[in-house]
C-alpha cells in the first residue's frame, strides 16, 4: 500500500544501472578461464568487496535487525566474528598457498590432484548439495521481505531475482558478478547508515535515548557464556565450532573460493580474504539498526506510524514476522524514493547471492563434464563456453524453483538460524575432504563417502528440518517424537533440538576425515605429480 510508482522507478533504475556497469566491465569472454575466473586479472579490493557482499546477503541485511528487535534478541550473534577472523587467517596463509601452486579452477581440482578423480567428483556433488540448500535460503529471505512490503506475490519476487541473476552471470561471468557485488557492498553500507541515523533522529533523546531503551531491554548483551548445548550464539560456539564452519565456507566452498582464484596472484588472493574481515563492521551496523528499530517503536511516545507498523506485522503469519520488522519500517517511515532505494538493496542482495552460486555451480558442473585444466583449441573453448552459459540458465531455473518449494517446508524458523542450519549438512564433510587431501593423501574414496553419509545422517537427526517436514506432511505426530534422544517436543507442538547443529561442524570434519583414513583403498589410483 505504501510502495509507489516512484519507488518502483528507483528499484528499476538501480537494477538497470547495475546491469549497465556489469556490462561495461565484463571484459572479454573467450574461454572458461575468462568466464569463471575473470581471466585471473581482477584487483584484490574488488574481490574483497565481492566476498563481503556475498557473505552479507539478505540474511544479514534483513534477518539480523529482525533478530535483534524480536523478544530476547541481542548482540550475541556478533561473537561469531571471533571464529570468522580465525578462519580467514587460516585460509589466507594455508589454503591460498596450496591453491596457487598450480593452475586450477576450484578446491575440488586440488583434491582431485591429491586424492584422485573420484574424490574430486564426490566433493563437487557435496558442494552442489550445500550450495542449493544454503543459497536458496538467502534468496528466500529477500523474496519473503519483498512480498510483505510490495504488491508482488512471493513467486514473482523470486522470478525477478532469478531473471536478473541469470542475466548478470551470462553477461560477463565472474567479472560481472564481482563488479556488481561491489556495487551491492556500497549500497548495503549506505542503506544501513541511512536507516540507523533516520531511526536515531526519530527517537527522543537521540543516541542516548536509543542506548537507554535498548540497553534496559538487554539488546546490547554481547557475551553468552551458557553451557547449554542447544544454544547457538555462545562464546564457546564462536571459538570452537565457528572456525571450522568459516574455514570450510571461505576455503573449500567454491562460492567464496572462486573469488580468490580470480585474483592476479597468491599475494592478492591473501589480501582479499584477510581484508574481507571488514564485513563484520556491516554486521555490527545491522545489529545497531536492530537496536535502534527496537528503541524507535518502544520509546515512551511511539511515532504516529506505529499503529500502521503494528497492524502490518500482526497481519502476517508468525513465521514471517521476525524477517519483516525492518522492511515494514522502511515502507512505513521513509519517504518514497528513499524506501525504493533501500528495497532495491534487498533485491540486489538476493540477486548477488543467486548469481554467485550460479557461477560456482556451473563451473563445478563443467568440471564433471569437461577437463577444465590444460590447453583447449579455439573451437572447443567456444563450445565449452556455450555449454557453461546453458548450465547457468538451467541452475538458475532449478534454484528459483527450490527457493519457492523451501518456503512451504521451513515452518516457523528464523531465517538466520535456517541459513546457518542448512550449511551444517555439508561444511564439515567438505573440510574433512580438504584436510585429507592436504595432510593424508593416502585417504580412501570409500572412506570419505562413508564419512559423508554418516555426517549427513547425524545432522539430519539432530536438526529439526526432517521432523518439521514429517509433521507438516502428517507422516508423524508430535507425540511420537517424545523420548527421541536428539529431539524433544515443545508445549506449542513443535520439535526442538536438544543439541544445536553448530556442534556438528567440527564433529563431522573428523568423522569424514577419520573414515577416509580407517577404511582402506581397494586400489591405488594414479595421481598427478604434486
Amino acid at each position: 500500500m505504501n510502495f509507489t510508482y516512484v519507488d518502483w522507478a528507483v528499484v528499476a533504475g538501480y537494477l538497470l544501472l547495475t546491469t549497465l556497469v556489469g556490462h561495461l566491465l565484463r571484459g572479454k569472454q573467450a574461454s572458461m578461464k575468462d568466464f569463471f575466473l575473470g581471466g585471473r586479472s581482477l584487483p584484490w579490493p574488488a574481490v574483497s568487496g565481492s566476498i563481503i557482499a556475498t557473505e552479507i546477503s539478505g540474511v544479514t541485511f534483513i534477518g539480523v535487525p529482525g533478530m535483534v528487535y524480536a523478544a530476547q534478541g541481542d548482540f550475541t550473534y556478533l561473537q561469531w566474528g571471533i571464529g570468522s577472523i580465525i578462519a580467514r587467517l587460516i585460509v589466507g596463509f594455508i589454503f591460498v598457498r596450496a591453491f596457487y601452486e598450480r593452475e586450477i579452477y576450484s578446491p575440488y581440482d586440488y583434491m582431485g590432484n591429491r586424492l584422485g578423480e573420484g574424490v574430486k567428483r564426490l566433493a563437487t556433488v557435496v558442494f552442489q548439495i550445500g550450495g542449493i540448500l544454503g543459497q536458496s535460503v538467502r534468496v528466500l529471505v529477500a523474496a519473503l521481505a519483498l512480498k510483505v512490503v510490495t504488491p508482488l506475490d512471493f513467486e514473482y519476487c523470486i522470478m525477478i531475482i532469478g531473471v536478473f541473476a541469470i542475466g548478470w552471470t551470462l553477461m560477463g561471468g565472474m567479472r560481472t558478478v564481482i563488479w556488481t557485488d561491489v556495487m551491492q557492498f556500497f549500497l548495503f553500507v549506505g542503506a544501513g547508515l541511512l536507516s540507523l541515523f533516520w531511526m536515531i533522529g526519530g527517537i527522543e533523546g537521540g543516541w542516548s535515548g536509543m542506548t537507554e531503551i535498548s540497553g534496559e531491554a538487554g539488546k546490547f548483551n554481547l557475551l553468552n557464556l551458557t553451557s547449554d548445548p542447544a544454544a547457538g550464539f555462545t562464546l564457546w560456539v564462536a571459538i570452537i565450532a565457528v572456525p571450522f564452519q568459516n574455514v570450510s565456507m571461505f576455503g573449500v566452498d567454491q562460492l567464496n573460493a572462486q573469488r580468490m582464484f580470480c585474483c592476479r596472484s597468491e599475494s592478492d588472493a591473501r589480501k582479499a580474504i584477510l581484508t574481507s574481515s571488514a564485513g563484520l563492521l556491516i554486521t555490527m551496523l545491522m545489529l545497531m539498526v536492530g537496536a535502534a528499530l527496537f528503541a524507535f517503536y518502544n520509546q515512551p511516545v511511539p511515532p504516529e506510524s506505529f499503529a500502521q507498523f503494528d497492524a502490518k506485522i500482526a497481519s502476517l503469519e508468525p513465521s514471517e514476522r521476525k524477517d519483516a520488522y525492518y522492511p515494514v519500517w522502511i515502507v512505513t517511515e521513509l519517504p518514497e524514493g528513499l524506501r525504493g532505494l533501500i528495497l532495491a538493496g534487498i533485491f540486489a542482495a538476493a540477486i548477488s547471492s543467486l548469481d554467485s552460486i550460479l557461477a560456482a555451480l556451473s563451473q563445478t558442473t563443467m568440471s564433471l563434464i569437461r577437463k577444465t585444466d590444460g590447453a583447449h583449441s579455439e573451437e572447443s573453448a567456444g563450445r565449452d563456453l556455450a555449454l557453461s552459459r546453458s548450465l547457468v540458465i538451467g541452475w538458475g531455473i532449478a534454484l528459483s524453483a527450490f527457493a519457492i518449494a523451501l518456503d512451504s517446508m521451513r515452518g516457523e524458523v528464523n531465517v538466520v538460524v535456517l541459513a546457518f542450519g542448512m550449511t551444517s549438512y555439508t561444511v564439515g564433510p567438505m573440510l574433512g575432504f580438504f584436510l585429507a587431501a592436504y595432510f593424508t593423501p593416502q585417504a580412501s574414496l570409500r572412506g570419505l563417502v562413508v564419512g559423508f553419509a554418516l555426517s549427513f545422517l547425524l545432522v539430519l537427526l539432530i536438526r529439526t528440518d526432517l521432523w518439521t517436514i514429517l509433521l507438516n506432511l502428517d507422516f508423524m505426530t508430535i507425540e511420537s517424537i517424545a523420548g527421541f534422544p536428539t529431539i524433544a517436543p515443545t508445549e506449542d507442538g513443535k520439535p526442538k533440538a536438544i543439541v544445536n547443529s553448530v556442534w556438528a561442524w567440527p564433529v563431522t570434519v573428523f568423522i569424514t576425515w577419520g573414515c577416509g583414513l580407517l577404511i582402506p583403498r581397494r586400489e591405488q589410483p594414479s595421481r598427478l605429480p604434486i
